[in-house]
């Protein structure tokens, strides 16, 4: 009977495994679940809602442009893989995309559009203001997306995103995106900051991988060069916020620490997601051999940095406070700030350590591969109404004052993939090919 508990305890652990059978199903599970409990996440008026804890709308959120952008992303990558009725969620992604959250006197995307109600009971649609480059990168990410779906008009708003986000976001001289303007996209702020580059850099991947444009991939190495210079004079921190001069704002919202787009100090999760996009930039600009798990002379100094941003990272911010998980944000000394744990570290974290396993070929991220899976497994998932908890507490019960619900399903369902496709091309594309 021991070896019977023996062998069914070690099969338990292998579920954690990179590599295993277990682990891919398990893996596997993860993706059909997260994909059912979204499925209800398109609106009546075209976009995404904000998913509650049971998968229903939260209408006190409006529709959000980026949380529609990421579930075009989800979705389409779902309809890729025969999810029933993704397409259907796609296509009413798209028809908001096009529709309400697009601005068609000044250009550009809304972050959000509120449906409310004005003196006389009659309904209004409340544009909120500025325009962001977050929204308008994963603007770009969601059309890509769906353009290699086949989704009708995606093409055309892949052209009207990249367009747009050319003539208002992207600094040539800089090699770096700006971040904020007004609504009618005449006052540019001065504010400039690292995560709308991140994910800018993350659509410059996507774009370059599906339609040839290497012009993308070069403009994601120009910032890559940058974030990596910042933080390897900072202790391989990256600072997150600047000024107009890309002059790092250590300080800024120190009074503000737990910002859901700009808290204060540095982000560890970050510093995982970076080491990611990082290494496929590097492998898919100058080669690798996955057999051998090398990589060519010109991309070792990039998987270098990137390898030491995870250790930097995870020496930071793993059980920084004697819990397991992530912690939010620390100091520049590395101390812990804001102790809440997010979902999306985690899920940036099983695709780091996925990514840097296969290209380096060194069992250390391995280990993290299962660390990531397991704690997913014991504290994020919820297994009985589905997706992933999205913000935790020091002791890792479920928290909400920053991420209430579960908003959408764009990291987490990211991390299921990832690690089973090619890590130099971009995860909508690798499944694509898949597919053939």
């Amino acid at each position: 009977m021991s070896g019977l508990t023996d062998r069914a305890q070690l099969g338990a652990a292998d579920k954690y495994e990179l590599g295993t059978q277990a682990n891919r199903v398990f893996m596997a599970d993860q993706s059909y679940n997260l994909l059912r409990f979204g499925r209800g996440v398109a609106t009546p008026m075209g976009g995404a809602g904000w998913l509650d804890d049971f998968g229903r709308i939260d209408p006190s959120e409006g529709v959000q442009t980026w949380i529609t952008c990421r579930m075009t992303h989800v979705y389409s990558l779902g309809a890729m893989l025969g999810f029933p009725g993704a397409e259907k969620i796609v296509d009413n992604m798209l028809a908001g995309l096009r529709g309400h959250l697009h601005d068609d006197v000044h250009g550009g995307w809304y972050p959000s559009v509120t449906l409310k109600m004005d003196a006389d009971g009659k309904p209004y649609l409340d544009h909120e203001t500025t325009k962001i480059c977050y929204t308008h990168a994963f603007v770009m990410l969601a059309a890509t997306s769906a353009y290699l779906l086949g989704r009708p008009g995606a093409k055309d708003l892949l052209d009207q995103a990249i367009d747009t986000y050319n003539k208002y976001f992207w600094d040539d001289k800089a090699g770096m995106a700006v971040d904020t303007w007004n609504t009618e996209m005449t006052k540019k702020d001065t504010y400039r900051g690292i995560n709308a580059n991140m994910h800018s850099t993350e659509a410059f991947l996507a774009i370059a991988d599906a339609t040839g444009d290497e012009s993308f991939r070069d403009r994601a190495g120009r910032v890559i060069r940058h974030l990596i210079g910042w933080a390897k004079n900072n202790n391989w921190r990256i600072p997150e916020h600047y000024n107009e001069n890309w002059v790092p704002q250590l300080e800024f919202n120190a009074d503000k620490k737990d910002d859901q787009f700009k808290p204060y100090g540095a982000t560890p999760g970050h510093g995982i997601e970076w080491s990611r996009l990082i290494t496929q930039w590097a492998i898919s600009t100058y080669g690798w051999d996955p057999a051998k798990h090398t990589v060519s002379k010109e991309a070792q100094p990039y998987v270098d940095a990137a390898e030491h941003l995870f250790a930097r990272a995870v020496a930071d911010g793993w059980c920084a406070d004697g819990e397991p998980g992530l912690v939010y944000t620390t100091d520049w000394s590395g101390k812990p700030v804001v102790h809440d744990r997010m979902h999306w570290t985690i899920a940036e974290g099983i695709d780091a350590s996925a990514t840097l396993y296969k290209v380096t070929g060194r069992d250390f991220y391995r280990s993290w591969y299962a660390t990531f899976v397991r704690f997913v497994d014991e504290h994020l998932a919820d297994h009985l109404n589905g997706s992933w908890w999205h913000q935790m507490d020091a002791h890792n019960h479920v928290l909400r004052t920053v991420w209430p619900g579960k908003s959408d399903l764009y990291h987490a369902f990211q991390s299921t993939l990832i690690p089973f496709n090619d890590p130099a091309v971009s995860i909508a594309t690798a499944v694509a090919r898949t597919q053939v």
